[in-house]
């Protein structure tokens, strides 16, 4: 077992480092000048060189690299090209809005594709199902940024039901309440329309495999003995639905963030995401850099808890790791 996990740190440990490797060098070679974001061409040949200097790009590469690396492991990713601020104080203000963004809309995908797919796999055959196969069918075959403008479009402009665009109303209004409302009113659409994005994918997988769940010896031998369908579902069906659900849960959290850039495009909202765009698109080093090696991170870290959370959550698991020791 520790032989096991030594491996797959060790892993995880040179993908963080391949990471920090790319992310350097593939930033450097992109086209464009980044100094052109942050030096006006009327300034002086003094104030460019300084500002060259303030920013590090008049070090040779390799120092600019050690830089990179020490600051991108303690966390002090260096100041924004575009903003001026400390990158890290730009993400602090940014991660609030989109972990309620992101959280909340899988969290609810999750939750209605999984009652869906339990419901569909129970009445085969029958109008649920029917519904749940066309519907994640339609939800997959849309792209994200197109049913989002159509919903902007519809629900915020023609018919004025939510805010244009923003995490807040300006000016904010007064008041913990209704500051608050004010928030959950604006994040509304952008919930919605990724949850409507999301649960077909989990509809139909938790369909397909509760339907390989539902048709082995010991489920057939619970209904034999007589025990309700109900105890047999939560008893048995789902405790082998749990382990494959959880991982895939948090397998897909790095690529739900790489969704808000997106999202928070279309619907102009202060997150991570359109930091991440606008980032790349001014050749903001640091901030791309940043936001790049803390996807990174959060993969693997969640390749990690997947692993570790499925051997908790089937012993069989524990079994064939302890063997290979």
């Amino acid at each position: 077992m520790r032989s096991y996990w030594a491996r797959r740190v060790g892993s995880s440990v040179l993908i963080l480092a391949l990471v920090l490797v790319l992310n350097f060098v593939l930033f450097r070679m992109m086209p464009g000048d980044p100094v052109a974001s942050i030096v006006d061409p009327k300034f002086s040949p003094e104030a460019k060189a300084r500002l060259m200097e303030v920013y590090g790009l008049d070090k040779p590469m390799l120092t600019q690299f050690a830089l990179y690396v020490k600051s991108s492991l303690s966390f002090d990713f260096g100041i924004s090209f575009l903003t001026g601020r400390p990158v890290a104080d730009e993400l602090r203000s940014r991660v609030p809005n989109t972990v309620a963004l992101l959280g909340s809309s899988l969290l609810l995908s999750a939750l209605l594709g999984t009652w869906l797919g339990i419901q569909a796999a129970r009445k085969r055959g029958g109008a649920l199902e029917r519904l749940v196969l066309w519907g994640g069918a339609l939800s997959y075959s849309f792209p994200s940024f197109f049913f989002q403008l159509m919903l902007l479009m519809v629900f915020a402009a023609a018919i004025p039901i939510f805010p244009l665009r923003g995490s807040l109303s300006v000016p904010p209004p007064l008041g913990g309440a209704a500051l608050f409302l004010d928030y959950v009113w604006h994040l509304a659409l952008p919930v919605l329309s990724q949850v409507l994005l999301g649960f077909g994918g989990w509809a139909l997988y938790v369909r397909n495999l509760m339907v390989k769940i539902l048709g082995e010896d010991f489920i057939l031998m619970a209904r034999g003995r007589g025990l309700p369908e109900r105890r047999v579902l939560r008893g048995h069906a789902f405790r082998m639905l749990l382990p494959p659900l959880l991982t895939i849960l948090l397998l897909s959290l790095p690529g739900v963030v790489s969704g808000a850039v997106l999202t928070e495009t279309v619907f102009s909202l202060h997150g991570v995401g359109r930091f991440l765009m606008e980032a790349v698109t001014g050749h903001d080093y640091p901030a791309a850099g940043a936001s790049f090696f803390l996807l990174a991170l959060l993969t693997v870290a969640s390749t990690l808890a997947s692993d570790l959370l499925y051997g908790v959550t089937d012993p069989r698991v524990r079994l064939e790791r302890g063997r290979g020791r």
